[in-house]
């Protein structure tokens, strides 16, 4: 099981903030630091300093850390012009040797493009499908040939298609609930399927879902890996769960039944019944950016129990 960490940063960090727990990610053993694609607070959050571009973000860490995967959950597909977040992505990719994973995603929050002018079409996920073919279509192309494209929403002539990432092949995260048309992008394009803030049961029945998906197309259901997003609070002792908890707002009961949260041997139990139903990956959503001893924690009676 691989546990990664995951910030909102919209509700409140600076870089040097994101910077610190990055390389705590590093320093500990964790497999990957990501982050979220937002630039509007949610809920009483006041979002100071105010938001922080995510690829801008991902380049500055490419260069501060050396081993961890760098990557978002999910980039907004409403934010960035495929062909610029291709150039984006495989820009970061090569600045960190190779380390970056691009998840992608429709874009969903209308609040913060409203605050910040940015379009809000109603049909998103006609366009993430035409975004997810032309960002793998340019990395694909041969060098020394172009790309083109004629789509509804996007149309792209004679690209030369640079410049290419670092890796042979970026890793494309595509996730969500959507029963139908959410499983079958991830089993055209995606190299890992992620599902949010989901129960046991809840994650099984959509990972069949892609897995049948996928299945369909040709490809091996095993060519993908499947991951959970969860809100993450542990505590040596009950007291400092409650502690953690209260710090982001959160009820200890509620964290205990949507995330993982309580003793490090509750939060390992837990664990281990999401990968008893395929679940090979984690991500921990990190809310208090402050609390390092809340990662050594989970690093040395966590992490260190799952192999």
């Amino acid at each position: 099981m691989d546990l990664r960490i995951f910030t909102e940063p919209q509700q409140g960090a600076s870089y040097d903030t994101l910077l610190t727990v990055a390389k705590a990610t590093e320093d500990l053993g964790f497999d990957a630091f990501f982050r979220s694609d937002h630039y509007l607070s949610m809920g009483s959050s006041d979002g100071l300093p105010g938001p922080t571009d995510a690829w801008i973000t991902l380049a500055g860490l490419a260069r501060e850390t050396r081993r961890i995967r760098l990557g978002t959950l999910m980039t907004a597909g409403t934010f960035r012009f495929p062909g610029v977040l291709a150039i984006q992505v495989a820009q970061v990719d090569r600045m960190s040797g190779g380390r970056v994973e691009l998840g992608l995603g429709a874009g969903w929050f209308a609040d913060e493009h409203r605050a910040y002018g940015i379009p809000f079409p109603a049909e998103r996920f006609g366009r993430l499908e035409e975004q997810l073919a032309i960002v793998t279509g340019l990395w694909a192309t041969e060098a020394g040939k172009t790309f083109s494209y004629e789509g509804r929403y996007y149309q792209l002539t004679d690209s030369p298609a640079l410049p290419k990432p670092a890796q042979a092949k970026v890793p494309v995260l595509i996730g969500g609930h959507g029963a139908r048309r959410t499983p079958r992008l991830a089993a055209q394009y995606a190299d890992e399927f992620n599902i949010p803030f989901a129960s046991i049961e809840d994650s099984e029945r959509q990972f069949g879902r892609v897995r049948a998906a996928t299945q369909a197309t040709g490809r091996a259901a095993d060519e993908l890996v499947y991951s959970n997003a969860l809100v993450v609070c542990v505590g040596k002792d009950d007291a400092e769960v409650a502690r953690r908890a209260a710090a982001i707002g959160r009820d200890v009961d509620e964290l205990k039944t949507n995330g993982l949260a309580g003793s490090p041997a509750e939060v390992v139990d837990k664990i281990g019944r999401y990968a008893a139903i395929g679940s090979s990956r984690i991500y921990l959503q990190v809310l208090d950016l402050g609390d390092l001893d809340h990662l050594e924690l989970i690093s040395s009676q966590v992490q260190s129990q799952l192999g």
